[in-house]
């Protein structure tokens, strides 16, 4: 079990990004949530098991149709257990 902090930049605002990182969540059994930041980044912490987690990465570098996204950083934390669904903030 792992925690990933991650900061999606690109077109990821107006675009149904924090939707799409709630389906995607959800379906992987995902907890934590996703918001978006004042910059026009989107920030999502996702805690569950390690390639869970990963794939939740990869959905998010995807993207939903109308998004473009140009970079993903993504900061590692041990699992906490801190959330107990997925949210969107």
């Amino acid at each position: 079990m792992i925690c990933a902090h991650i900061q999606v930049s690109g077109v990821v605002q107006g675009v149904g990004f924090r939707y799409f990182a709630l389906r995607e969540a959800n379906a992987l059994g995902i907890k934590g949530y996703v918001r978006n930041q004042v910059d026009g980044s989107v920030e999502s912490v996702a805690e569950g098991d390690k390639a869970l987690v990963e794939a939740y990465i990869r959905a998010l570098q995807r993207g939903p149709a109308f998004s473009q996204v140009t970079d993903i950083n993504v900061s590692w934390s041990k699992y906490e257990k801190k959330y107990n669904s997925f949210t969107i903030r």
